[in-house]
């Protein structure tokens, strides 16, 4: 199977970016180190999906940069950039006609010639990444026909057949069932590579990364390890909710609950 590239450090250095006059990032900076897994956690509306488009160039910042290794990801060559960075996205296209096989194989495209076919190596990437994410079997199935959360799977797949030690993900457990959720976010610690996550769900923010990044109206609020970021003042002046923060008894982490009357 080929190599993965080596994990690389992401950096955000003071981006915004101004839409329509309006701001929507607001001088973020963030390093993501090799091999850790950062949260970017947020209400609604917070930035957090926008700040990751502009890591993987589907936006360009209004100012800052975005840097790979030290190298701005603009100046880049799009094949070089994506032989080290793959993305997990939100959205997703209709694909209509294709299989999950042929969406994974997508992943493979930086690694190949123009109208270059898949070889064993490139099959023998492709299945494993579906095994990965138990998806083997809608290797045939039209990935339109798909429900939201064997796409999401799919997409995870794609992202991993790229073999690069840098994964920017936006929600990836979205549409996903609890134990699908874990094992995706099992998953990319495993593969030990370095991560920025976008995440609703503040506990497994909480569990599964190493700092978290808090935005909020496109700004930075806090920033740190999550237990020392994710505490109830945090967690009221951001969400707008009065919620209990306990230690795990198990993994020592934080465990967030709300609380019946979630107004702080």
């Amino acid at each position: 199977m080929t190599a993965r590239t080596d994990p690389g450090t992401l950096r955000a250095d003071a981006v915004s970016v101004v839409i329509g006059g309006r701001t929507l990032v607001d001088r973020v900076s963030l390093t993501a180190a090799p091999g850790r897994v950062v949260g970017l956690v947020g209400p609604n509306g917070a930035g957090k999906s926008t700040l990751l488009r502009t890591f993987y160039r589907a936006l360009r910042p209004t100012s800052g940069r975005v840097l790979l290794d030290g190298d701005d990801v603009r100046r880049m060559p799009g094949r070089h950039l994506a032989r080290r960075l793959a993305a997990v996205l939100q959205e997703t296209t209709a694909d209509f006609g294709l299989t999950a096989y042929d969406v994974v194989a997508m992943g493979r495209t930086p690694h190949k010639r123009a109208f270059q076919g898949d070889d064993d190596t490139d099959r023998e990437v492709i299945f494993g990444a579906l095994a990965e994410l138990e998806a083997a079997d809608l290797a045939d199935a039209p990935f339109d026909r798909l429900s939201g959360g064997e796409k999401q799977r799919v997409l995870i797949a794609r992202a991993l057949a790229q073999r690069t030690g840098t994964l920017v993900l936006d929600e990836p457990t979205n549409h996903l069932d609890l134990r699908h959720q874990i094992d995706a976010l099992r998953l990319v610690r495993r593969l030990g590579v370095t991560a920025v996550i976008a995440l609703h769900d503040l506990n497994l923010a909480a569990a599964h990364c190493d700092h978290v990044h808090v935005l909020d109206a496109g700004r930075t609020v806090a920033a740190g390890p999550p237990a020392e970021v994710l505490t109830p003042r945090l967690l009221a002046d951001v969400y707008r909710v009065a919620a209990e923060v306990t230690e795990h008894p198990r993994t020592g982490t934080p465990q967030i609950t709300v609380l019946p009357d979630p107004r702080p």
